[in-house]
């Protein structure tokens, strides 16, 4: 899974440094290869809600982006490659590498 942090967003809610044509890129890309599994685009930040549940069972639910670090999960691929290298160069390769990170991590597989 290549998860898309970004550092900044612009006015729009989108990835500072990307335009959409980008995206669109990347995506055809990605298709093209026939590894794409899944992906998405979240919605904008300020429609997030947070929920934390308390060593009680309490629940606390929060409205709104409230988070400890200035990194943003944006969007995630999951793509079908062989190995961590491909994995890696198509993480590369993704428009929001440029001003923010991709994190690539394995699917847990509970079935082996």
């Amino acid at each position: 899974m290549l998860l898309i942090m970004a550092n900044a967003v612009d006015e729009d809610g989108g990835a500072a440094g990307c335009t959409v044509e980008d995206w669109m890129a990347y995506d055809k890309e990605v298709k093209d290869a026939g590894i794409l599994v899944s992906g998405e685009s979240l919605a904008d930040l300020v429609t997030a809600t947070t929920v934390r549940v308390a060593p009680d069972g309490g629940r606390t639910v929060t409205d709104g982006p409230f988070a400890e670090t200035r990194e943003l999960l944006g969007g995630f691929y999951v793509i079908d490659v062989p190995d961590l290298d491909a994995a890696l160069d198509w993480a590369a390769r993704c428009p929001g590498a440029r001003d923010g990170s991709v994190v690539v991590r394995p699917v847990a597989d509970f079935g082996a």
